[in-house]
């Protein structure tokens, strides 16, 4: 007989199974009923949302507590076919849901406006909104400050315009905000420093004016503080020196101004990061500064403090620093050796474009430290004696540097160096003579053949349609422009950016100031402002000229121009509601466990594709063939579908030299220093690679700007990062993966191919990077280039098809070999090796371990038919 026991137990087992179960199902209909409005309004698909099965258990990013719908995550779902015909901000269904405590809606396309119900339709215990990168659009509705329970909001990376409603700071409990990357304008309302429990503030990146609210100062919670990149005036209040919890504070890329407050960071002993660069500031630094122990980096370059720097600095600096930047500011006189010390626990140091005098102290050389253009002595690329004198001449400061003499002849040391520089130069003018004399025999032999030539070559080239010819004549692309777009008046243009007004203004470009500017009929368009004086002369015909030959499919779309005025001229575009790569992929992290999600990495592969199928266009397609030299994340625009559209096209101009360079052009191309194949001014397809290799690398790190800068420290980092890739080792990649992109084994994979692809593309040699087209060939199929087939004795490489051809070239500078490839796997133990061949690279040598010096095997790496290993593009 069974036990009394037994059957107790027995019934307790069924009665806790029931209590699981009824837990793990959906109980409320009104939820239920919720659910499937959601479904239908926003177009599910099915594979994420089953019909007649229980959605607590088995729809994807619905989570559910005792029978009720609390957590709503859409990131990650996809709409049916019709659902992406038109999608909409349609989530009424979400009113039913009266339990819900958070709504994810990170990536997921949700256009339109919030609702103005959103913050009155939720119950008191609703507390996370996440809708970053949503491609939402509208204002920001004032009932939003009605979600009284909300702890987390984050609307980043959309096109949200108008104010910050005052009325958010009605949110007792919030502790995180982040509004950044949308088109938010006027100022920043000071009701915000009514949050009290706020630890994260982000309104980067809009059009914010106006000042810095001064009740901030009461946020006594607050970690990090993000106002960069809007039109913020005034001076720095000094209430900020009361954020006693404050870690990181951002407020570069404004106009503020006026003497930082000696009490900024007084209260502050735990910041860990400063950037207060490219503002207007005056004076020094405060005293408080050097006492912060924490700093890891401090960035206050481009602006106009002055002075000199303390003859003692506290010694209780614990940390060890990452950056500390000064340069391109007004500091002068002697560095004491306290303040070496000091800069001595930074890895990086940039004093550059200020008046500091004296000699470089020993224990600064050899490391990442940029000095250049200062007035010390024994130096290199320091200003002229001249320069400095009258600097300090002028501040009624003694100078003591003076330009060092040879002690045998008493001459100044300057002079001698111009003796033998003036020699060099002889030397090789004369041996440039003969190169010359040599040139122009070859050329004479071959003139009649080429004319003859060429005259077939013009035959054939009008009957391709491929072949956009563009005028060859002049290194920049610069026709007769004719009628493009439409032309609207300066009046027209005036009133679309509300007369140029600072809160339009988008960036500052290198070409011309972009403002937005809405048009009649509310269509939103970027307009480039050209001053002729201060610009060259010829950028905007450049694009002019490119948008009149109809390069079209891959560029920013361009609506008109105005040109009337003859001291400025317009050009207008379409709004790219994404941005640009930059804004959608660098973003600051969350506080909160639901934090922001990052691009996926099926999108960073489209944009990765998408800037390959451009250059495809520019090198292969037109002719001559045409270099970008700007591609970096700032100029890749992204539409709503994160279709890339390249901008920044004032530099786009046709390839140095011939399509097929002789021999003597090919001579002086190998003879090129690494820095002169990748220089910034370089005319050449093998340069848009390299940029290219360095966009790839963003993609897959999350390393924010290294496809726009070229200092030191970004060098540093290749020489770190490079080693990690390894053809023969899958695993190394993962310790170098941007840690906010989720992948499986199989886009891990793909991840581990886009890596190969882009460290090929940062070959120093540039005639040994791939060529657009295979590049593009293997982004559309990534895997061929790491499954084993493609490097065995029987695979695909040994045959003579155009995969073979692709392959081959685009791996021909990759030795496979153990001994040749850097391997990192195991302890990081082994990084001071790799930290030395940094060191080396960053003076002069940009030599990669993982190519070979030889030749590659043609068994292994067949060189792609019809082209030359030996050939730069």
């Amino acid at each position: 007989m069974i036990s009394t026991s037994l059957v107790c137990s027995l019934i307790l087992l069924l009665v806790v199974q029931a209590a699981a179960v009824a837990v793990d199902r959906l109980l409320s209909e009104e939820d239920l009923t919720g659910l499937y409005s959601l479904r239908a309004s926003l177009g599910i698909r099915s594979r994420y949302w089953p019909r007649k099965t229980d959605p607590c258990s088995n729809w994807t990013g619905v989570g559910c507590r005792s029978g009720r719908v609390v957590a709503l995550n859409l990131t990650g779902l996809h709409r049916t076919r019709l659902g992406r015909l038109n999608p909409r901000f349609a989530i009424d269904g979400v009113r039913n849901l009266t339990a819900l405590e958070r709504f994810v809606g990170a990536g997921f396309q949700l256009p339109g406006p919030i609702p103005d119900w959103l913050g009155s339709g939720f119950s008191p215990s609703f507390s996370v909104l996440v809708l970053n990168s949503a491609a939402v659009s509208g204002y920001i509705p004032y009932s939003l400050g009605g979600a009284t329970g909300l702890r987390v909001i984050s609307l980043s990376a959309n096109s949200i315009t108008g104010n910050i409603p005052p009325t958010l700071g009605d949110l007792a409990k919030l502790s995180s905000l982040d509004l950044s990357g949308n088109l938010l304008s006027g100022s920043i309302p000071p009701e915000l420093a009514a949050l009290r429990n706020l630890s994260f503030l982000n309104l980067s990146s809009n059009l914010l004016a106006g000042t810095i609210p001064p009740s901030f100062g009461m946020l006594s919670e607050l970690k990090i503080l993000a106002l960069a990149g809007n039109s913020l005036e005034g001076a720095v209040p000094s209430q900020l020196g009361k954020l006693s919890k404050l870690e990181s504070l951002d407020l570069s890329s404004n106009s503020l101004a006026g003497v930082l407050p000696e009490a900024l960071f007084s209260g502050a002993s735990n910041l860990r990061s400063v950037n207060l660069s490219r503002n207007y500031f005056i004076g020094v630094l405060p005293n408080s500064t050097w006492s912060l122990s924490e700093l890891e980096l401090v960035d206050v370059s481009s602006n106009n403090l002055t002075g000199v720097f303390p003859e003692l600095v506290p010694a209780n600096m614990t940390a060890t620093g990452e950056v500390f930047n000064i340069s391109s500011n007004l500091y002068y006189g002697l560095l004491s050796s306290g303040m070496w010390l000091f800069l001595q626990r930074f890895k990086a140091v940039d004093l550059s474009n200020n008046y500091l005098e004296g000699s470089e102290p020993f224990d600064i050389k050899g490391r990442n430290a940029l000095l250049g253009s200062n007035c010390f002595n024994d130096s290199m690329n320091q200003r002229s004696l001249a320069v400095c004198e009258n600097f300090y001449k002028e501040r009624d400061k003694p100078f003591v540097g003076s330009v060092p003499r040879d002690p045998s002849t008493g001459v100044p040391q300057s002079d001698t160096k111009s003796s033998h520089k003036w020699r060099y130069i002889l030397a090789g003018v004369l041996g440039g003579c003969g190169v010359l004399i040599a040139a122009s025999i070859l050329f004479l032999c071959c003139l009649k053949r080429s004319r003859n030539r060429s005259t077939n070559q013009e035959a054939n080239q009008e009957e391709s349609p491929k072949n956009r010819e563009l005028p060859s004549s002049s290194k920049h692309l610069v026709s007769s422009p004719g009628i493009i777009g439409e032309s609207f008046t300066y009046e027209q243009v005036a009133k679309a950016t509300s007369d140029f007004r600072s809160m339009n203004l988008i960036k500052q470009g290198h070409s011309g100031n972009l403002y937005l500017g809405i048009l009649k009929e509310n269509v939103s368009v970027v307009v480039k402002r050209v001053d002729v004086h201060t610009m060259r002369r010829e950028a905007y015909l450049v694009e002019l000229d490119l948008f009149a030959k109809d390069l079209n499919g891959k560029l920013v779309p361009f609506i008109g121009h105005c040109l009337e005025k003859e001291n400025e001229k317009f050009l207008v575009y379409k709004f790219m509601p994404r941005g640009d790569l930059s804004m959608a992929l660098h973003r600051l992290p969350m506080l909160e466990e639901d934090g922001l999600q990052s691009l996926d990495w099926i999108t960073r592969l489209k944009i990765a594709t998408g800037v390959a199928e451009a250059l495809c266009f520019l090198h292969h397609e037109c002719n001559p063939p045409l270099v970008h030299r700007d591609i970096q994340s700032s100029s890749i625009l992204l539409d709503d579908k994160f279709e890339v559209r390249l901008g920044s096209l004032s530099d786009v101009c046709a390839q140095d030299g011939d399509n097929h360079p002789n021999v003597i052009t090919r001579i002086l191309r190998r003879s090129q220093t690494p820095e002169q194949g990748t220089s910034g001014s370089s005319a050449t397809c093998a340069f848009d690679i390299y940029c290219l290799g360095k966009v790839m690398l963003e993609l897959i790190t999350g390393k924010f700007g290294i496809s726009s800068s070229n200092d030191l420290m970004d060098t540093e980092w290749l020489d770190r990062t490079l080693p990690y890739i390894n053809i023969n080792e899958k695993e190394l990649i993962t310790k170098i993966i941007d840690p906010t992109l989720m992948v499986d084994d199989d886009l891990l994979e793909e991840v581990w191919a886009m890596a190969i692809m882009a460290r090929c593309c940062l070959n120093p040699k540039p005639h040994k990077r791939p060529l657009a087209r295979h590049i593009l060939k293997a982004l559309h199929n990534p895997l061929r280039v790491v499954r084993e087939d493609s490097f065995s004795g029987s695979g695909p490489l040994r045959s003579s098809s155009s995969h073979s051809s692709w392959i081959g070239a685009f791996l021909g500078g990759w030795l496979h070999s153990s001994s040749e490839i850097l391997s990192v796997s195991g302890q990081l133990g082994r990084d001071q090796n790799i930290l030395q061949a940094g060191a080396a690279r960053s003076h002069g040598s940009l030599e990669d371990h993982s190519f070979s010096r030889t030749r590659a095997s043609r068994e292994v790496f067949p060189e792609p038919n019809g082209t030359s290993a030996e050939v730069d593009e």
